[in-house]
């Protein structure tokens, strides 16, 4: 059984459901909505596996009123895979300004270098 953060980012490896998140991202839509792009290049039990896999990894909800099945995006699933790579981006950004640092203490006065040489 995958962990709920491996679910989200298997759910947005998908070209086909991050387009569904981005159209639920402008607000709530149907399930026939969200399937009108897709339906020329997949059947209707694909595009609802889609969905599946979305609400199971936490980034939409379904909602049902009568014949009317919506779908909305969920904030906290994105929440938590943005909260893991912010960690990352922390480190390596950190990694980066150490490196830059050193970098400028380097390269700060190279024709010193070249006159200690000449000095010998």
């Amino acid at each position: 059984m995958q962990d709920q953060l491996s679910q989200t980012f298997s759910a947005l490896a998908d070209p086909t459901r991050r387009a569904m998140l981005a159209r639920l991202s402008t607000g709530e839509a149907n399930v026939s909505d969200l399937a009108r792009p897709f339906l020329g290049e997949m059947s209707l039990p694909a595009i609802t596996k889609h969905l599946q896999v979305l609400e199971k990894a936490g980034l939409i909800t379904k909602t049902r009123k009568a014949q009317w099945r919506s779908c909305k995006i969920n904030g906290d699933g994105l929440k938590d895979a943005a909260d893991w790579m912010e960690q990352y981006r922390i480190f390596w950004e950190e990694s980066f300004d150490r490196l830059d640092a050193y970098l400028k203490t380097v390269t700060a006065n190279p024709s010193e270098g070249n006159k200690n040489d000449s000095d010998q």
